[in-house]
């Protein structure tokens, strides 16, 4: 029996043992370890502060532990740099693509690697062109023009330039920082297949998530951090999202989901065919005191542009719109607040707050007519709202004049839901509200949600994200090509059901019957 080429399956390619990382008076890492096996996919999960990101850039260089031990591939290193880390064969995919806008994608392929004609300070472009388009072809099937601007791409296509850029290197270990936070369903199964694929060529994957169900369905092994330290590594196949979850947070996670029993009111929001050219058609649906109306939808469906015409982002081209009895027109988004809609958008950190304000100061930037006494703030007001809703939501903040960039994601969302709270809207529209947060958040906002219907308030939330939706709302529709097809009473409907009839399975059935 021979081993020289074949790996041993419990080879472990990476392993920091017993690593403290202090940021002043601050201990970031206590005791930490982590150990992933060549040729695997190894989740790393945690809440935001569990210290994912420290150890993460203790990895790439950019961080030196205080105590511990760093091993790769079986050599120890009393630190690293990111220069070093490369060569080791060690690459990232960071959420934030990291890319140049205006660099074309050759350029940022080869960025700081330029072949050049041998003999001759010039860059070999025939060259460049032919390996990145040899890695594009094999593992994505796709052509990316070399003069196009990385500025111009999609999500999706950035993150294809990334991997690229790291295959390029034939990379030993690839490092996948969320990587799915701003990717849709279809981009992200593809992503999926090709971790699986790089994992069955020998490449070896660490893969970080605040998407629990990802986990479970892509990795081998799972370590779990918990306040700097991990807590548990376990095998995926005999585990729980329900066990990862309740490891997370440190209790038992009775119910993922929180919904408040709440007797539905009035009609409060009917729309009558409504309609937006080339988008949806036809959409008619009744919203109540005390609902959670759930949407879904592929990209393209017509669910989020529904969304941004009640709130006044589109103009209906067709319909009516009609608030407890009242016809109305929303123009704007000054004249949907004035009806008291509210929309959290799913890009909160572009649309839905503003990072470089405070707390206090995201917190009634809709609301500042209610804070003007005589054209001046009235900043006392101001504060004490702000202190308010700081302590209603749980805003875990070092103060109501902390910038809303130091928070966290799921704070950040809180921020912009307390921004509508100020206003006293009624009609909550969420767009993707718990995207890119960490589970223990994503629960406060679902409480959040049933606490606003228990007022009174009506709800729809469009999310993609169908365990979310079944468990937080009491009805969903669904959307395909523009109309709503099917309508699910949340309880008593599966995510097999709603799957089916999102992806259209159902449609091309009741054709063929």
């Amino acid at each position: 029996m021979t081993t020289s080429v074949k790996w041993q399956e419990t080879d472990d390619i990476i392993r920091l043992s017993g690593i403290i990382k202090r940021f002043g008076g601050a201990q970031a890492l206590s005791d930490a370890s982590l150990a992933v096996r060549r040729g695997t996919v190894h989740g790393l999960v945690g809440q935001n502060g569990a210290g994912k990101s420290t150890l993460i850039k203790l990895l790439a260089g950019l961080h030196e532990a205080d105590e511990g031990a760093i091993e790769i591939d079986g050599v120890a290193y009393a630190g690293l740099s990111p220069q070093q880390v490369g060569h080791l064969g060690i690459h990232f995919i960071h959420q934030d693509r990291l890319l140049v806008p205006t660099f074309t994608v050759g350029e940022a392929l080869f960025l700081g690697r330029e072949p050049r004609i041998a003999g001759t300070p010039f860059l070999d472009r025939k060259l460049m062109r032919q390996k990145s388009a040899e890695i594009l072809d094999r593992y994505f099937g796709l052509r990316l023009p070399n003069s196009a601007l990385i500025g111009e791409l999609t999500a999706a296509e950035k993150q294809i330039v990334q991997i690229t850029r790291a295959l390029l290197d034939n990379p030993k270990v690839l490092v996948f920082d969320e990587p799915t936070a701003a990717l849709v369903r279809r981009e992200a199964e593809l992503l999926f297949a090709l971790i699986r694929r790089l994992r069955d060529e020998g490449i070896t994957i660490l893969y970080i998530s605040h998407y629990l169900s990802e986990i479970v369905d892509l990795c081998d092994t799972v370590t779990v951090l918990r306040n700097g330290r991990d807590v548990a590594t376990l095998a995926v196949g005999e585990t729980s999202v329900r066990e990862i979850g309740a490891l997370m947070v440190n209790r038992d996670i009775a119910e993922l989901y929180p919904k408040p029993k709440v007797a539905h009111g009035s009609p409060f929001l009917e729309l009558q065919g409504l309609g937006l050219a080339n988008r949806y058609a036809d959409v008619s649906l009744t919203l109540h005191r005390g609902e959670v109306l759930g949407l879904t939808g592929l990209v393209g469906s017509g669910a989020k542009e529904l969304l941004r015409t009640l709130f006044g982002l589109e103009t209906a081209t067709s319909g009516a719109v009609v608030i407890e009895g009242d016809t109305v027109f929303s123009a704007s988004p000054a004249a949907a607040t004035a009806k008291r809609l509210a929309l959290v958008p799913e890009d909160r950190r572009r649309d839905g707050v503003a990072l470089d304000l405070s707390v206090t100061e995201n917190t009634t930037l809709a609301s500042l007519d209610r804070f003007s006494r005589a054209g001046l703030l009235d900043k006392g007001a101001e504060k004490r709202k702000a202190s308010e809703l700081i302590e209603r939501l749980q805003i875990k903040t070092d103060s109501a004049d902390a910038l809303v960039r130091t928070l966290s994601g799921g704070n950040q969302q809180k921020v912009a839901i307390a921004k509508w709270l100020s206003r006293q809207s009624e009609i909550y529209l969420l767009d993707e509200p718990s995207v890119g947060v960490d589970i223990a958040a994503k629960v406060e906002i679902y409480t959040l949600i049933g606490e606003l219907a228990e007022r009174g308030a009506g709800i729809i939330v469009l999310s993609s994200d169908i365990d979310e939706l079944l468990g937080i709302t009491d009805r969903v529709l669904v959307f395909f090509r523009g109309r709503i097809t099917r309508e699910f009473i949340s309880a008593e409907t599966s995510p097999g059901q709603v799957l089916a009839e999102l992806t259209g399975a159902n449609e091309t059935l009741r054709h063929v019957g």
